[in-house]
């Protein structure tokens, strides 16, 4: 199941959503705090719009060398839509930021609040990921937390940038 949209997702759609989440997670590491919410959410989405176009023309040479030829029209919207799960991995924590700073929340506390999010997040995508792998047992409990794992790093570099 595709966290952000509900519909079960492609092998290279779960994948994008996991490195947009990734990638979500250590703009907001980075630049949290040091923005306004409102600027911080334009430079994740932004981040996550250049790493999107960057996928899709890898891709795209890639079916060229690989095929012979560039993607057809119909495989290139197939590409487009299952990669913008890269971009669509922000929404939610991009909510959180705006809906905590809206509250009054201060910037580092509402960017360590969008960062949590992530962090469950990517949980929940190693747990999904797993399971439609047919993990089970410990497979599926080291899948959901090797996820876990990327977003605490992503926690502790911002606790070294803040501090």
């Amino acid at each position: 199941m595709n966290v952000t949209t509900g519909a079960k997702p492609s092998r290279r759609a779960r994948a994008a959503g996991i490195y947009g989440t990734i990638v979500t997670a250590s703009v907001l590491a980075t630049a949290g705090g040091n923005l306004r919410p409102a600027l911080l959410e334009v430079l994740v989405f932004v981040t996550l719009l250049v790493y999107w176009v960057a996928e899709v023309y890898a891709e795209i040479l890639a079916e060229h060398i690989h095929a012979g030829r560039l993607p057809r029209r119909r495989e290139l919207r197939g590409l487009v839509g299952a990669t913008w799960q890269l971009v669509a991995a922000s929404y939610i924590p991009l909510i959180v930021l705006g809906v905590a700073a809206l509250l009054g929340a201060t910037p580092v506390v509402a960017s360590f609040l969008a960062l949590a999010v992530a962090v469950v997040l990517l949980v929940i995508h190693g747990l999904t990921a797993g399971r439609a792998a047919g993990l089970t047992g410990w497979r599926l409990a080291g899948s959901t937390a090797t996820a876990g794992l990327f977003g605490i790093a992503m926690v502790a570099l911002k606790a070294l940038v803040t501090h």
